[in-house]
């Protein structure tokens, strides 16, 4: 791999500049965010006027300990988002030849490219699985993991909490990746936490500095990861609200290819066509460069399946 191409979901108003219509007009499904997010608690005036103290820090890390189920010998750290630690973690070692199957995420191949390290597909000196994988939903193997850096990001992961590898965060030189703006829905946070290696993650926070998180992230984050009923809840709707997408979008010339219970991945005859007819009607999803019979798809909130049923008729 020679270079890294970065495309993404989202670009809504991108989209809207070149379809019409304002971007509030628009059902975006480009994305893999929960349509329904978290409730966002009442919070203490003095959340947002001081520095977010050890408190804080201690109150959101023992929430997403009790939450994971982490091993009490691994480290956490709370970032802000997941895409934080991704930048900042190939500078942990020295460069070489990371392992990172396409396809995938792809800031992870970017951020280790522009470190200084090799990006290939098997036997390197680090190695990067996406657990459920983005786009195709590939759960890994702890023996898929190897090198003396070891990546596991666990985003999406919290649909299948019985599939987690957080076993491995006792692993030197293991990391695992939570992010808190895909389950929750809530990714104007900018809130994540890194699991794993405590020598890694002192090094990592000391890369970030103080007080990387805001204190009303903290805040959230800790209610939210205390709420199990609401968890819990939420994964039984996104099963059913995936399995009401397979069936809407498979009734034409389309197929389950994978995804998960936030995004589903299809293929279809011309993706681009796919793309545009939606789009026309104002909903956007995501195609990917690399191949153009892949259509991704979010769920839609509960007012925007009426929408999504008439762009397909």
């Amino acid at each position: 791999m020679t270079e890294a191409k970065r495309d993404h979901g989202g670009g809504v108003d991108a989209a809207a500049a070149r379809f019409g219509g304002h971007r509030a007009e628009w059902l975006d499904l480009s994305t893999g965010i929960n349509p329904v997010p978290y409730p966002v608690p009442a919070m203490a005036s003095d959340v947002w006027t001081a520095l977010p103290d050890r408190d804080a820090q201690n109150r959101a890390i023992d929430a997403a300990r009790c939450f994971w189920e982490v091993p009490e010998s691994a480290a956490i750290l709370a970032v802000p988002g997941a895409s934080a630690a991704i930048v900042h973690i190939p500078r942990l070692a020295a460069p070489g030849r990371v392992a990172i199957p396409a396809p995938t995420y792809n800031e992870h191949a970017a951020s280790f490219m522009q470190a200084g390290w090799q990006v290939t597909e098997a036997d390197g000196t680090a190695s990067v699985r996406v657990h459920p994988n983005n786009p195709d939903g590939r759960f890994w193997r702890a023996d898929d993991l190897d090198g003396e850096l070891r990546i596991i990001d666990e985003s999406f992961c919290d649909i299948a909490p019985d599939a987690s590898l957080i076993h491995e965060a006792t692993k030197p030189g293991t990391l695992i990746l939570k992010s808190f703006g895909k389950f929750w829905g809530l990714a104007g946070l900018r809130l994540g936490f890194v699991i794993g290696d405590a020598e890694f993650i002192a090094r990592l926070g000391a890369m970030l500095g103080p007080w990387p998180v805001s204190g009303p992230a903290l805040h959230i984050g800790a209610t939210a990861l205390r709420d199990r009923g609401w968890a819990e809840a939420t994964r039984l709707r996104l099963a059913a609200d995936a399995a009401r997408l397979d069936e809407l979008i498979c009734r034409g010339d389309a197929t389950l290819v994978g995804g998960s219970n936030l995004f589903r991945l299809y293929d279809v005859a011309d993706s681009a066509l796919w793309q545009d007819h939606l789009a026309r009607q104002r909903i956007w999803s995501r195609v990917f460069p690399y191949n153009p019979r892949w259509l991704r798809l979010g769920l839609p909130a509960a007012e925007g399946w009426e929408r999504l049923e008439n762009a397909l008729r």
